[in-house]
């Protein structure tokens, strides 16, 4: 059974004081519900996640005590993802037809801080430094970049592309764009990567309405159609956050499973894709998901940012909204966010960013601790 996306809603991405991240994500049901014209009472089943600001189905006693089905998820950075995957599989099941997924959250200010305990590492991996994701980011890219001739030209595009697109976007958290030389001469963290390289532990919402998609017409005239949705874990020899060690021979990416298996889901390929999000915790992560997803070699990076082939008018639109550069990562949302850009996109909302030629097939894709990814395709 096909499902279709029949509703968004978001509450904007950034730092907003005094509004927890429950209330946000209750802002973004809302909206969301507001955009198809249906009630919480509607509702059949939720799924919902949060990081850091509580249980997501805490929501019911703002939103309605319906009795209405509402399952929490908490799978790192593809939470969101998680939430949207499960609530695929509910409704392709043909055990409801209608339903909701969200997300939410609201990081303390800094970088983010790390339990290893709790991705099934020792206290001692903390307690000698080794649980810093900025550090495993820029040796992976350092790595990378080595391999395949990447320069830090590149990684310095993808920067400029996303805050430039991002000051576009009424929802994100950085609108101001910074030039080429903002980036390049911005404070170095771990090398290669620079502070404005980055994205930010942020505050927000997103939710999604969803339904059978033979039901979708009698709720809206332009529902947006999910032709995949797939979650992977990493395999054996894949190098991923936390890792303690390298195998000797190297397995791909979990990227790249989610990736293969989603276009084998659709039945198409990624010459088929008009406009993706790709995760760009870093913008060496958008660089090597360009490869992993299957969309150019290893190495063509260089000449595809170079030639603007993933700017808004490009061959292939990427971050089209900013990207977690300039929207900031709420892990929660991070991943439902990247589907509302997509749902907007499709139905030719998207306002200044809109991608040009009426695109009819979009693409997501999140990756997070501690190797876990997920990809989502949908269609007008």
């Amino acid at each position: 059974m096909d499902v279709a996306i029949i509703g968004i809603g978001i509450h904007p991405f950034g730092r907003t004081e005094g509004v927890t991240g429950l209330e946000q994500g209750v802002h973004a049901a809302r909206e969301a519900l507001k955009d198809v014209g249906l009630d919480w009472n509607d509702m059949e089943f939720a799924y919902g996640g949060s990081s850091a600001a509580g249980n997501a189905d805490s929501m019911v006693s703002k939103l309605g005590l319906t009795g209405l089905q509402f399952i929490n998820v908490s799978n790192g950075c593809a939470t969101g993802g998680s939430a949207l995957q499960s609530a695929y599989m509910a409704i392709q099941s043909g055990m409801f037809d209608i339903g909701m997924a969200v997300g939410f959250d609201k990081h303390p200010r800094g970088a983010f801080t790390v339990n290893p305990e709790a991705s099934g590492l020792g206290k001692w991996y903390g307690d000698i430094g080794m649980a810093l994701t900025p550090q495993f980011f820029g040796m992976k890219i350092q790595r990378y970049m080595h391999e395949y001739d990447i320069s830090e030209d590149t990684l310095i595009r993808v920067a400029v592309k996303n805050f430039r697109n991002g000051a576009k976007n009424p929802n994100a958290w950085r609108r101001n764009g910074f030039s080429y030389d903002d980036v390049a001469q911005s404070q170095m963290v771990c090398h290669p990567l620079r502070k404005y390289m980055f994205c930010s532990p942020a505050e927000g919402g997103c939710a999604m309405i969803l339904c059978r998609a033979d039901k979708a017409k009698q709720f809206t005239s332009n529902p947006v159609f999910l032709k995949a949705v797939a979650v992977k874990t990493r395999q054996f020899g894949s190098f991923e956050v936390f890792s303690q060690s390298q195998a000797l021979e190297r397995a791909p990416a979990p990227t790249v499973q989610a990736s293969t298996a989603a276009f084998e889901m659709a039945g198409i390929g990624p010459e088929d894709i008009d406009v993706a999000q790709l995760q760009d915790t870093e913008s060496g992560a958008e660089i090597m998901h360009m490869a992993e997803n299957g969309f150019c070699a290893d190495g063509d990076q260089e000449k595809w940012l170079h030639e603007g082939y993933t700017e808004i008018d490009g061959k292939l639109p990427v971050n089209t909204d900013g990207g977690c550069l300039a929207n900031g990562e709420p892990v929660g949302a991070s991943g439902l966010r990247q589907v509302y850009e997509i749902c907007l996109q499709l139905r030719g909302e998207a306002g200044e960013r809109q991608v040009p030629n009426s695109p009819k097939t979009g693409y997501t894709h999140v990756y997070g601790a501690p190797g876990l990814s997920g990809v989502t395709i949908m269609a007008a």
